[in-house]
């Protein structure tokens, strides 16, 4: 048995197939899933593995966590979950699973928090008929009836279906399938009803329906903390400085004044020396001596 993902609730979209067929899809973002931790059958009494997504604030993380976390070299995740898994499932503290850890095709169960409904009716909750709509019924019509005995036993059984609560409780959807998956972006398409409201984490397993299939990754695909780090995410923002630099490396100093001269086909404009004093020799005019140049006495 592998181990399974923590993944986050994007939203939906459609994918069309080459036959021109679309099919809507739930997009999963993974968010650097790391193993955080291990459970070991010696000392837990069980097999399991602890992951982790997301970013967590220090500040917001208490002292045991932060010591969790420092213990496993990782910084403070948002999301932590639990996994069984077999002996030989077991994948090193610090390993990243990535999106590919799942192939297209393939069957997987999706785990999450439904969506919330408040206090809600038998109709709406347990999908009642309701009373008639006339005909002897008066302000009761959405109500759900009778829900017990008489003298005897004299009490509503438990687990009766009536009015209450509804949503806000782990819902599992099985034998949904993944569509395609991207490990650059980290995003799963999958075909079918995830549980739960956009923003929300999900638990994605192999499904225990469909039986093990030969072309997936075992013990998971993985991405050793080193590789990480020597692989920076791209983001938008530095794939628009890197083509920013890569204009100014291109792009050569012209000097405006010279190339409207070029332009025109005239010679650009040179710097003059400095003309020296004016005396009277320099010229016929007279120059300080106050009179009109021409006139003498």
């Amino acid at each position: 048995m592998r181990c399974g993902m923590i993944a986050r609730k994007v939203g939906m979209t459609r994918v069309f197939t080459d036959e021109g067929v679309h099919k809507p899809v739930t997009v999963l973002q993974v968010e650097n899933c790391q193993v955080v931790a291990q459970r070991s059958e010696e000392k837990d009494g069980y097999t399991a593995l602890q992951l982790g997504v997301g970013k967590a604030k220090v500040k917001r993380t208490n002292k045991p966590q932060r010591g969790h976390f420092a213990k496993a070299q990782v910084e403070p995740k948002r999301k932590l979950a639990e996994f069984r898994v077999d002996a030989d499932a077991i994948i090193d503290v610090g390993f990243e699973i990535r999106a590919d850890h799942f192939v297209a095709g393939q069957k997987v169960d999706v785990t999450g928090t439904s969506i919330g409904k408040g206090f809600a009716g038998a109709m709406k909750r347990h999908n009642f008929g309701g009373l008639r709509a006339s005909h002897g019924v008066s302000v009761s019509h959405r109500s759900h009836g009778s829900t017990g005995h008489s003298q005897e036993p004299g009490k509503v059984f438990k687990g009766k279906k009536m009015a209450g609560h509804m949503g806000d409780a782990q819902v599992t959807t099985q034998n949904l399938t993944v569509v395609s998956t991207d490990v650059d972006r980290g995003l799963i398409l999958v075909q079918g009803a995830v549980p739960g409201s956009k923003g929300g984490y999900v638990l994605v397993r192999d499904a225990v329906k469909a039986g093990a299939q030969d072309d997936l990754p075992y013990p998971g695909s993985v991405r050793a903390p080193e590789e990480a780090v020597a692989e920076p995410e791209k983001t938008a923002e530095t794939e628009r400085a890197g083509d920013t630099d890569e204009m100014v490396k291109g792009a050569e100093l012209v000097d405006p004044i010279a190339a409207d001269a070029s332009e025109a086909g005239a010679p650009a404009e040179t710097e003059e020396p400095a003309a020296g004093p004016l005396t009277a020799e320099s010229g016929d005019d007279e120059v300080g001596t106050g009179e009109e140049p021409g006139k003498k006495d």
